[in-house]
């Protein structure tokens, strides 16, 4: 029992960071990151997921390509649907008290269109961090490989933090598919499932302190006996 309140302490620690400190991100944590992240299920041990792992001018230029389309207001067009259309009202809600919180917490007011979207733009660049990887499938993927690729992307996470990193998973850099497999001159049948922003968190910034609220337990598990 002792042994496992490190591991729950690291689980509560994560999450989203969206300022880093101008450091790089070492390869070698790096890769034992996710040769341990790797030991995450996946059915029939199929292991569907593959990485890009992205920094420097490679970086720079996708920073750049994205930022050029979400500036022109190119509409996404992602390879596959994040959520139902329409979304279930609690979704909507949720969704809804998590961005006002995190504008009030940066100090945006929520009428206040440019920097609203100013704070979206944030994503194409990767907030600013070091190293980025982006996470895909093959095509087609069907819901099974995303959860796979979901655990495998959790374990990716609390490894970093283990580490004394931060990151970002980033589904909206997703919506430019076309651009993030010309860049990184991955084949057609690759599916861009999502990005995430890693490197060491910088303790100045404000908004890394934004925790969004959590559902009680009750909410979300029935006991059955």
């Amino acid at each position: 029992m002792s042994d496992s309140k490190p591991f729950l302490d690291i689980i509560k620690r994560r999450h989203c960071q969206r300022a880093f400190l101008d450091e790089p991100v070492p390869r070698t944590e790096l890769e034992l990151i996710l040769i341990a992240a790797a030991n995450a299920p996946s059915g029939k041990n199929t292991q569907p997921w593959l990485v890009e792992i992205v920094e420097g001018e490679t970086l720079a230029d996708l920073s750049q390509r994205l930022c050029v389309l979400f500036d022109a207001n190119t509409q996404p067009a992602p390879d596959y649907a994040y959520c139902p259309d329409p979304e279930p009202s609690e979704f909507v809600d949720r969704a809804r008290a998590c961005g006002h919180a995190i504008f009030s917490h940066k100090g945006i007011d929520r009428h206040d269109r440019a920097a609203r979207r100013e704070h979206s733009r944030e994503n194409f660049f990767f907030f600013n961090a070091p190293l980025a990887c982006i996470f895909h499938l093959p095509k087609p993927a069907e819901r099974g490989n995303f959860i796979d690729l979901g655990m495998f992307m959790q374990n990716v996470m609390l490894g970093l933090v283990a580490y004394g990193f931060g990151s970002c998973p980033q589904a909206s850099i997703a919506g430019y598919p076309d651009a993030i497999r010309e860049c990184l001159g991955l084949a057609e049948n690759r599916l861009v499932v999502a990005g995430l922003a890693i490197g060491r968190p910088d303790p100045a910034a404000s908004v890394n302190s934004f925790i969004p609220l959590r559902l009680p337990l009750a909410e979300y598990t029935q006991w059955h006996s």
